[in-house]
């Protein structure tokens, strides 16, 4: 009986509990039913304030008590879509999620116009700013970038793709409203050098300038030059692609007095005259990536005159010779990393890699696509480079089991190493097997000599080592190391409908970052292989989405 009496006192309390859910529930629905686009002072927030308040056993939920700082911290640490479904609980959440959203991505459809008020005064804390169009789609014209400008005087950071509708004019206002624009990405958009010029006239900030596709530049002789205006000393970081007219921008690079990185990718015109004239001025630049561009072993010599250059990228640049490679390696003694991609011209080999080996011993990462170097140029580096700590080697007729086997043996401080499409068996991997003590991870791919009991065996042997092994039909190398270069992958766009309140679930989330970080992390795989590598092996830039 007493039992029975306990029994039936638990059953009823349990009734009350779920009607006290019950009407907790109810009221958490109804929050969430309100519109996202609405912004409410404090009076309306402590009336309208229903789910965060809600009691269970007369204990208060302590959430409600928690600053609003300390909230909008929790929120930085979700991604975008639980940050929408969060600020569907109540509307101080609604609020605080709003306000503390600081980067957005859009479709900038032409659309997006009437939304612009409602979207900006939810989220009035954004300071970077993502803005892209389908490319068979219109895009928003001048009136809404300038309305954008105006909602967002702090904006620090542009990224616009396929806004084909903005013209020199609009990215005039734009300039001069935000003022603070410390990096503007550009891609497939219309404006030209009057609307670049009047973002560096405007911008005294800007550190960062990307470039692809400006369409508005047709002729460079009548195109006025394109030059650092008030980002003179400011300028850090320049990247051109796929600019028919990229040689409009010589004054811009040759002027900006701090200008540390460099990035030039199939941008037609002869660039050996820009690197002399840059040598006298260039005491500054540690980073420069070149590909697929008309530079010879004369630009290599002047790039050589750049004493701090750490890296260097020469990718599918065939009129350069191990005489380019040699001068570089002569003077730029502080150089970490070096990737080149020979396009098997057969233009570097042994010799400008035995000058590496010799003039920089603080190499760190060395990638080869389509070069040949052999046992002797390897164990120079291996002997030399003591600190060489991510090496691929990629396409390369010349590396098997000798080869291998000397990286094992010398390589004391390497911890990565891929070897694609290259004549190894499964003897280069029971060398590696007894040597390279600090490897912690193997990548071979392409090599149709290494059977998969050879990569089982290395496995078992070194287990500490990551043994990532395909063994797929050898195909010619199409590696680029700007596939999905940081400044095309910084910003993934989702689709998203003009109607306000969808605009909320494509604002960008803080875990997004790593999402997008941990899914490009297959090491040198398909086209990707060296910007694969570069990302991987380097932290990547990762491009990604914050909240």
């Amino acid at each position: 009986m007493g039992q029975s009496a306990s029994s039936a006192a638990v059953a009823s309390r349990r009734e009350r509990d779920q009607g006290q859910r019950s009407v907790n529930v109810s009221k958490t629905r109804s929050a969430a039913s309100v519109s996202p686009m609405v912004t409410y002072s404090a009076g309306e927030e402590d009336s309208e304030n229903l789910s965060v308040e809600a009691v269970t056993d007369g204990i208060a939920d302590y959430i409600s008590d928690l600053p609003n700082e300390c909230v909008a911290s929790v929120f930085q640490f979700l991604g975008s879509a639980d940050r929408n479904r969060c600020s569907l609980v109540c509307r101080r959440w609604l609020q605080i999620e709003g306000q503390s959203r600081h980067r957005l991505s859009l479709n900038a459809e032409s659309d997006l116009l009437p939304a612009i008020p409602s979207l900006f005064s939810r989220f009035d804390s954004v300071t970077k700013l993502a803005l892209k169009c389908d490319r068979r789609s219109v895009s928003i014209k001048d009136d809404a970038l300038v309305l954008i400008s105006q909602r967002c005087p702090n904006l620090t950071r542009l990224k616009l793709r396929a806004c084909r509708e903005l013209t020199d004019a609009g990215m005039e206002a734009f300039a001069k409203n935000c003022k603070g624009l410390k990096k503007l990405s550009c891609g497939s958009c219309t404006f030209g050098s009057k609307g670049m010029n009047a973002v560096l006239d405007n911008c005294a900030a800007l550190e960062e300038l990307s470039v692809k596709r400006l369409r508005g530049i047709t002729d460079a002789a009548a195109a006025e030059p394109i030059g650092p205006g008030a980002a003179v000393s400011s300028l850090r970081t320049v990247c051109l692609k796929e600019l028919y007219n990229g040689q409009c921008f010589g004054t811009l690079i040759l002027g900006a007095k701090n200008l540390k990185t460099l990035k030039l990718f199939r941008c037609s015109g002869d660039w050996d005259r820009l690197f002399q004239l840059m040598a006298a001025r260039a005491a500054n630049i540690v980073e420069v990536h070149l590909e697929r561009l008309q530079i010879s072993d004369v630009g290599l010599q002047a790039i050589a005159n750049y004493s701090s250059l750490e890296i260097l990228h020469l990718v599918k640049t065939p009129e350069c010779s191990d005489i380019g490679l040699v001068a570089i390696a002569d003077r730029c003694k502080l150089l970490r990393k070096l990737h080149i991609d020979g396009w098997k011209a057969n233009r570097i080999g042994d010799e400008g890699l035995i000058a590496v080996a010799k003039g920089c011993p603080n190499l760190l990462e060395l990638v080869l696509i389509g070069v040949n170097p052999t046992k002797a140029s390897l164990e120079m580096l291996a002997s030399n480079c003591q600190n060489l700590e991510r090496l691929a080697l990629c396409g390369s007729d010349s590396v098997g089991d000798p080869e291998i086997s000397c990286i094992a043996a010398k390589c004391v401080a390497l911890k990565k190493l891929c070897i694609k499409s290259c004549p190894v068996s499964d003897h280069g991997m029971e060398a590696l097997a007894s040597g390279c003590p600090n490897l912690v991870k193997v990548k071979v791919k392409k090599c149709k000599l290494v059977t998969p009991e050879g990569g089982d065996w290395l496995r078992r042997t070194r287990g500490s080592i990551a043994v990532n092994l395909d063994t797929g039909e050898a195909e010619l190398q199409e590696a680029s190391a700007s596939d999905g270069g940081v400044q095309d992958n910084g910003l993934e766009f989702p689709p998203m409908p003009a109607q306000i309140a969808a605009a909320a679930a494509t604002a960008s989330g803080s875990t997004a970052r790593s999402s997008s970080f941990k899914s490009r992390l297959g090491l040198l795989s398909g086209r990707s292989l060296v910007a694969s590598t570069l990302r991987r092996w380097s932290g990547g830039s990762t491009s990604a989405r914050h909240g």
